[in-house]
């Protein structure tokens, strides 16, 4: 490892969407910043991967919310990289679409809430005051949430932390097809009878609003930070692990890593799950209770992954996201029974790496729970801990990835024959890139019955040590990126780093 000194005014543990961000910030600000990244590739959620000539995403599939008056616009531009993004604008017709076994017609969410509500009135003519409804209640949400609106203040409804999902749509008709319909995109939060409403309206507004992919690999979002923190003296060790946080009297003073190198720092941001960044810091100075609390809260479930490569000129790209559900109830899909797998999917379609009216290639996730694949938990396999692991585990792969194919069939009964070769990830896979204990894909689950008890704050009782990523405010790349706000608003001040996002778009 070649630093320059190993001394610094940040040290970030891990180089997810969240520890990018919060670099970028600071590294403007003036600050000396060092990210330190276990694995070979930057980005967590936001690594690529190639198989066959294709790129393809991890986890993150689309955008919502990069248009020009867009808050992630303008939080990508005063970073200094939405220039530089090669964009895809979804098709504003039907960018997201849901469908039901039992059912031959196709459900559109379109572009904007004019469009998005005139399509399902057309659907559904008698629930046009539900529709109505539930447009004026997204948008109030997520307008009463100062920081979605990069606005300085505190939360101006606190109900709706409380508020369930899942009753929400229960209250608003009666009308069970309808209630589905409209909660029909959930995977992109894993939701449950326990997610709060919030949730649900932030994650759908900011895909009404825009919605877009991210051309040749979302990991090019992460690529643009690296370079801009390395251009502010900044420097990202890849292929090193933080063993430990050590804390003298208190306070953090560096990090050990498994090398045994100890790295200083003034300040310290873990990118990492709470609970694994509280086992690195043993000082007690984090009392038992918090650990408990921490080390007791559940975690989302995991997800299994098709990658198919078509053959040429066999799919038409039709730029838009397939949500499927086998049973018109889509709030118990992650409680499905093995050998009922898959209870549902959701189907991304690649952006043709040329331009091309066919797309190479498609990315199909369903859920999975991680004891489905607990017997291998002791295998490890990642570029830099190569593992096939065992024969059994790929015959399991085999068998759900056929299942799954089969279930794509129902509705798009040509895939087979424009398969020309797949691969697959479980929870496995996302343990091991990740560096969650359990594979989750969004983090700890917000619960509306326990609000307060499912946020955890940026700060820690070690006062240089903050936490920032999907565990503190929100998953997605919206809601990752305005935690790394809340993390650096606690550092440099919420109403001045605020002010530079608005300076920095005002022309």
């Amino acid at each position: 490892m070649q630093l320059s000194k190993n001394k610094f005014d940040v040290v970030i543990i891990g180089s997810g969407l969240g520890g990018m961000v919060c670099g970028t910030i600071l590294s403007k600000e003036g600050k000396r910043v060092c990210i330190i990244e276990k694995n070979e590739q930057i980005g967590g959620s936001l690594q690529t991967f190639k198989r066959e000539g294709v790129t393809f995403d991890t986890g993150v599939h689309y955008i919502g919310g990069l248009s020009k008056e867009n808050s992630l616009y303008k939080i990508f531009n005063y970073l200094g990289i939405m220039q530089r993004l090669e964009t895809v604008r979804m098709d504003e017709e039907g960018f997201d679409v849901v469908m039901f076994k039992s059912d031959a017609e196709e459900y559109n969410y379109l572009m904007g809430y004019e469009n998005f509500e005139r399509i399902l009135v057309t659907k559904f003519p008698e629930e046009k005051t539900a529709i109505e409804t539930y447009c004026k209640d997204m948008k109030r949400i997520c307008g009463s949430i100062p920081l979605y609106n990069l606005r300085e203040g505190e939360l101006e409804d606190m109900e709706i932390l409380s508020t369930s999902a899942k009753d929400y749509f229960e209250k608003l008709t009666t009308n069970k097809k309808l209630q589905n319909v409209l909660a029909g995109t959930n995977l992109l939060y894993a939701g449950t009878e326990k997610t709060p409403l919030y949730v649900h309206a932030l994650v759908v507004n900011s895909y009404i609003e825009s919605a877009y992919k991210i051309k040749n690999g979302g990991d090019q979002i992460v690529k643009l930070m690296a370079r801009i923190i390395k251009e502010n003296g900044g420097e990202i060790l890849r292929k090193h692990e933080v063993k430990s946080i050590d804390v003298e009297s208190g306070n953090a003073k560096s990090v050990t890593l498994s090398t045994g190198e100890r790295i200083e720092a003034e300040l310290f941001i873990s990118n990492i799950h709470p609970a694994k960044t509280l086992a690195m810091a043993e000082t007690d100075a984090i009392r038992p209770a918090y650990r408990n609390r921490i080390n007791s809260l559940e975690n989302s479930i995991s997800t299994f992954v098709l990658y198919l490569i078509l053959k040429p000129n066999t799919y038409p790209f039709r730029n838009r996201n397939y949500y499927y559900f086998n049973e018109e109830n889509v709030w118990n899909c992650t409680d499905y029974k093995p050998e009922n797998f898959p209870s549902m999917y959701a189907l991304f379609e690649e952006v043709p790496e040329k331009q091309n009216e066919f797309t190479e290639a498609m990315t199909v996730m369903t859920y999975m729970r991680f004891e489905e694949v607990k017997k291998w938990k002791d295998s490890f396999n990642t570029t830099l801990e190569e593992s096939n692991r065992n024969q059994e585990y790929q015959e399991f792969k085999k068998q759900k990835a056929e299942k799954l194919l089969d279930t794509i069939a129902i509705k798009f009964p040509n895939i087979r024959k424009c398969v020309q070769s797949y691969y697959t990830s479980s929870p496995l896979s996302y343990r091991d890139y990740m560096g969650t204990d359990d594979g989750n894909m969004y983090g700890i689950v917000k619960d509306f019955n326990e609000p307060v008890k499912t946020m955890i704050s940026v700060k820690t009782k070690v006062p240089n040590l903050l936490l920032t990523g999907q565990n503190i405010n929100l998953h997605g790349v919206l809601g990752v990126t305005e935690s790394a706000l809340v993390t650096c608003g606690a550092i440099i001040g919420k109403e001045y780093l605020l002010n530079k996002i608005l300076e920095a778009n005002k022309n």
